[in-house]
């Protein structure tokens, strides 16, 4: 399946300009020139503003498949390296930044999208067992109008190498390998938490886990730190929505893929195989 536009390629592919003298109205709370649809702004070009948002940068990381990406991000300890555009490679826009523990990560779901273009008001969010529908906005789907997701991550270092430039080494990303993203902003913990929140249905399952068992060692393959990660992803329970007890999955990390199945509140891993090259 071909992988769709981005905001970006779109723009250069079918731009929307209105004329300077555009009549002005009020449409949905923002002020659009005549002809210029919310839609409009949506899908490619914003003469409002200075035009639309381009990607400053990219994830690198072991997810290489979506299977088994954790469903929110701080839950387990992975690692991941973000390297910039070259556009945006100037190493004084991160002037600073190493006196903040943690970041917001703003990206792309830029695997998420229907190929109609068009979004559902609701979803079944896979903790309900996907039989409840939820409104998208009271969940954290990455299928949405605009494709925005959120991610905050430990920041564990800052970089420079001749090939990538300055790049930044995070902690806890859930965000598939290649994401792109849109901005970076420094987590505030006196205003970002709030102690006292709630998290409405999600509250249920904040400790909701699958206790992972490995009775062959097999984990044993994958280099320490690897096994680990991989480890504490089954435990978040990937599994889909409709699942069964006793069914085999697989998740790959880095060049290996791991299998396992899973009964009530238990994982068990089954098998680790090397990846071929060129996969």
């Amino acid at each position: 399946m071909r992988q769709p536009y981005s905001v970006f390629e779109k723009k250069q592919r079918s731009a929307f300009r209105a004329p300077q003298n555009a009549e002005i109205v009020e449409s949905n709370g923002r002020n659009l020139p005549i002809g210029l649809t919310v839609e409009n702004l949506r899908i490619g070009g914003n003469p409002i503003g200075g035009g639309v948002m381009e990607y400053i940068a990219r994830i690198r990381n072991d997810f290489k498949d979506k299977f088994g990406i954790p469903r929110q991000s701080g839950r387990v300890k992975n690692i991941s390296k973000i390297g910039f555009e070259p556009k945006y490679r100037d190493p004084q826009s991160l002037r600073g930044i190493e006196a903040f523990s943690h970041l917001w990560i703003l990206f792309d779901f830029s695997l998420a999208r229907r190929e109609d273009g068009g979004w559902s008001p609701t979803v079944r969010p896979p903790r309900l067992g996907g039989n409840e529908r939820m409104g998208g906005f009271a969940t954290r789907s990455p299928f949405r109008p605009n494709g925005i997701g959120l991610s905050s991550v430990r920041l564990v270092g800052v970089s420079h190498n001749a090939a990538d430039g300055t790049f930044l080494t995070v902690e806890g990303a859930d965000l598939l390998d290649g994401t792109p993203i849109y901005d970076i902003k420094p987590y505030l913990p006196y205003c970002d938490c709030h102690v006292d929140a709630a998290g409405g249905f999600a509250d249920a399952f904040v400790d909701h886990r699958l206790v992972v068992n490995d009775p062959d060692g097999v984990l044993r393959a994958l280099p320490e730190a690897d096994a680990a990660v991989v480890r504490d992803c089954i435990a978040e329970d990937p599994r889909p929505a409709y699942k069964t007890d006793g069914e085999e999955y697989a998740m790959r990390y880095g060049d290996f893929d791991v299998s396992f199945y899973a009964s009530g509140t238990e994982a068990t891993i089954t098998r680790v195989r090397k990846i071929q090259k060129g996969r």
